[in-house]
Parts: C-alpha cells; sequence; structure tokens
C-alpha cells in the first residue's frame, strides 16, 4: 500500500487527517514525557541515596546497554504478535516498572534492575510502532513523513524535556515524580488501545510454532545477510555513532575554551535545534522524489562540519558547526523510505526493531568511545577526528547503498518479495 499521489507536495498537516495516526503521535509525546522525567528523577534519586556520581550516571547508561538484547532476542515478539497488543503490553509493563520505582522501599539495585526492564521492551515497542506505522499511514511518502514527526518530537523532548522535569523536582520529590512517568504510560497504553485498529500478526502460517528466540535470530540473520537492506541499516547508524561525540564532550568541550556552564546547554542543543529543523523543512518544501536525490549526498557531508572543531573553535563558532551537523540529518527521510521498501512485511517488526535497537546501542558505543579518546586528546581533536573518520565511512556507505539499489533494480525502489 503507498499513500503517494503523484505531483503531490509533502505536508506534514496531511498526518493529522488520519485518526490512528493522531492517536500515536499522542501516544508517544506522552510516553516520551514519562520517559524524560523518568530519566532526570531516577538519577537524582540514586545520587541522593548512594552519593555517588557513577551510579547516578549508570541510570542513564543503562537506558543504552539493554536496547541490543532486547532488540535482538525479543524482536520476533513485534511481528509474532498483534501490533496493538503488543504496544499496550509495553507501555503497561513500563508503567508498572516505573511505579514499582516509585515505591519508597524499592532499593538502589531493584531502581536499576528495573530501568533495565525499561530499556529492554523500549527497542520492541519503538520497532512494533515503526512498523504500525506503514499500516496506518501506507509504506509511501506518508511513513517517511510520520517517522520524521516522531523523530522531532523526540529531538524537541531533548530541549524542553530535562528542563521541565527540573522544575517538577522542584515541586516534588524524585519518587512523586515517578508517579507522572506511571500516569504517562498508561495515558500512551490507553490511547493506543482505543485510537489504533486490531490487526493480524505478520508472521506467516508457515513461521508458526518456533521458539521465539529461534524465531528472533532468524529475522536478525534475514535483515543483516541482505546486502542492501544491511548498508542501508549501516548508513542509519554510522552518522549517530559519531556525531554524539560532541554532545558527549560538551562539559569538557566548555573547559577547555573557558565557556561558562550556560554554554554546556548551548553546545548540547545546538544539533538537536539543526536536525528539527532540517527535518520540518525536507519534509514540508521538498517532494518525496528530491528528498531521495539529496539522500546520499547528505549522508556522505553531514559529518564533515565537525572537522572544524580541529581549530579549536570558540562558542559561537562550536554552536554553528553542530547547527550544520544537525542539519544533514534530513538524509534519513530518503533512507526511511528504501528501508521500508526493502524489506518485506512479515519481517518489517523485527527488522524495525533490529533498526531501533542497533540506533540506540552504536549511539552508546560512540559516547563511550569518544569518552575514552578524550582521556588522552584534546576534546576538540576528538571531535574533528569523528568527522574526519565518520565521513569517509558515511561516503563508502552510500557508494555501497548506490550499489546495492544498482543491482537491485527495481526493486531497490518497490520492495523485495524474498530474502
Amino acid at each position: 500500500m503507498t499513500s503517494d499521489k503523484p505531483g503531490e507536495l509533502p505536508g506534514y498537516t496531511r498526518l493529522f487527517r488520519i485518526a490512528e495516526f493522531r492517536a500515536v503521535f499522542l501516544a508517544h509525546a506522552t510516553s516520551l514525557l514519562g520517559v524524560v522525567v523518568a530519566e532526570i528523577s531516577l538519577s537524582v534519586l540514586v545520587y541522593g541515596l548512594t552519593g555517588s556520581p557513577l551510579l547516578s550516571a549508570l541510570t542513564f547508561t543503562l537506558g543504552f546497554l539493554p536496547y541490543l538484547v532486547g532488540g535482538t532476542l525479543l524482536s520476533g515478539i513485534a511481528d509474532r504478535f498483534p501490533a496493538r497488543r503488543v504496544l499496550v503490553a509495553c507501555d503497561l509493563v513500563c508503567a508498572g516498572c516505573a511505579a514499582l520505582m516509585a515505591l519508597p522501599t524499592t532499593p538502589v539495585g531493584g531502581l536499576l534492575a528495573l530501568r533495565c526492564v525499561i530499556a529492554l521492551v523500549a527497542p520492541v515497542f519503538n520497532g512494533t510502532r515503526m512498523a504500525t506505522l506503514t499500516d496506518v499511514l501506507g509504506d509511501g511518502d506518508l511513513f517517511v513523513l510520520g517517522r520524521s514527526l516522531l523523530r522531532i518530537v523526540s529531538q524537541s523532548a531533548l530541549l524542553v524535556g530535562f528542563g521541565l522535569g527540573g522544575v517538577l523536582l522542584t515541586l516534588v520529590s524524585p519518587r512523586g515524580a515517578l508517579t507522572v512517568t506511571v500516569v504517562t504510560f498508561l495515558c500512551s497504553a490507553t490511547l493506543l488501545r482505543l485510537g489504533t485498529k486490531a490487526r493480524p500478526a505478520r508472521e506467516r502460517a508457515g513461521d508458526k510454532g518456533g521458539a521465539l528466540l529461534r524465531y528472533s535470530l532468524a529475522g536478525a540473520r534475514q535483515v543483516l545477510a541482505h546486502r542492501r537492506i544491511r548498508a542501508l541499516l549501516l548508513l542509519l547508524w554510522v552518522p549517530p555513532m559519531f556525531v554524539i561525540a560532541p554532545e558527549a564532550l560538551a562539559a569538557a568541550y566548555a573547559d577547555e575554551i573557558g565557556a561558562g556552564a550556560a554554554a554546556v546547554g548551548l553546545l548540547m542543543s545546538s544539533m538537536a535545534v539543526g536536525t528539527v529543523v532540517s527535518e520540518l523543512a525536507a519534509g514540508s518544501l521538498l517532494s518525496p522524489s528530491a528528498r531521495s536525490r539529496i539522500a546520499l549526498p547528505l549522508a556522505s557531508v553531514t559529518l564533515l562540519p565537525l572537522i572544524g572543531y580541529a581549530v579549536t573553535p570558540g562558542l559561537a563558532w562550536a554552536v554553528l558547526i553542530l547547527l550544520l551537523a544537525g542539519a544533514g540529518s534530513a538524509y534519513t527521510l530518503g533512507l526511511d523510505r528504501w528501508f521500508v521498501d526493502a524489506v518485506p512485511e512479515e519481517l518489517r517488526g523485527r527488522a524495525m526493531t533490529l533498526h531501533s535497537a542497533g540506533l540506540m546501542t552504536i549511539q552508546g558505543v560512540g559516547t563511550a568511545l569518544a569518552g575514552a579518546a578524550a582521556e588522552v586528546l584534546d576534546v576538540s581533536t576528538v571531535v574533528a577526528g569523528a568527522g574526519l573518520l565518520g565521513g569517509l565511512c558515511c561516503a563508502a556507505l552510500a557508494l555501497e547503498v548506490r550499489a546495492t539499489a544498482a543491482r537491485e533494480g527495481p526493486k531497490a525502489e518497490t520492495g523485495l518479495t524474498a530474502m
């Protein structure tokens, strides 16, 4: 199914004419608010209980690590069970975890374990929701715009969510703030249960009966074994791995150039601003064909502005560099369309769960590598090196994606019927 109409220009407002998308969008925004509040509250709570900066920081790290496990070993849930049931169940599991976190008797070890459970469930939820968007919006341009809008909401949450969470913690205790997370997950579950249609599972009749673990791993092998899908995944994963370096090292760079504490906030938010502005512009002003034409050239150069860190720029120039690097993320609109076209429908849930898990995992790896490199090198050198090395990797991957398109021929544009 496709929602494209010849000659029709894109526009995000078209999405809100679809009742199911409105429910998915509101559920996403609501649960995202809960996640942001939980991350802040849990970090403050753990630090207050232990006085340990390491354990407090670990609450953020645990948001990355279980993604790979959940996205690989549990991805079959997204295809084996009806999507609405999976989405609602994931929200209820997260609400239950947040409720246990809010109990005054829950120890620090329990708090960290519950954080792991939420992170384990997250890739299954995200992958199932991505696959559901193809049912709600079709697999054409509306799907691309829907994915883009959900990303924009996520980036915007980074700009305002932590500030709002900080204000909330001035009014209530960290455990009290966690009750807000419980409510947001329950609201998300209600919106998805009442606002989306019941659809059958994607699993084909011939696939039924196997163990979930084997089914999940088989899907991952199918996804990664296909040359074009693998190339598209890597080009969606690799830029975030390198581009996270200046955000991870924002505090250290502000110290390196002698800027104040306010500079850290500017450095951490600039790239998100660039991302939001560029995606809104690409989705609103460019046609689907234009977004496809710029995808590979833009992916090839999106990290190159970071090389400007080599001259240790002042705050104003560093902010401009980060805005430009963030703007390059508009390449994902073209790749999203190619990815959904390339993956067979019965594999979409597992493929998109793996995509979500890989994206979060590789950002965690990028953060760790940037931090390790900054132990022995200047921050400016690390960020510039990330821009150069990442740019070379992206250029090579862009060539590989182009080569697979030529190899697949029409299938690369219309999707594959078999792996």
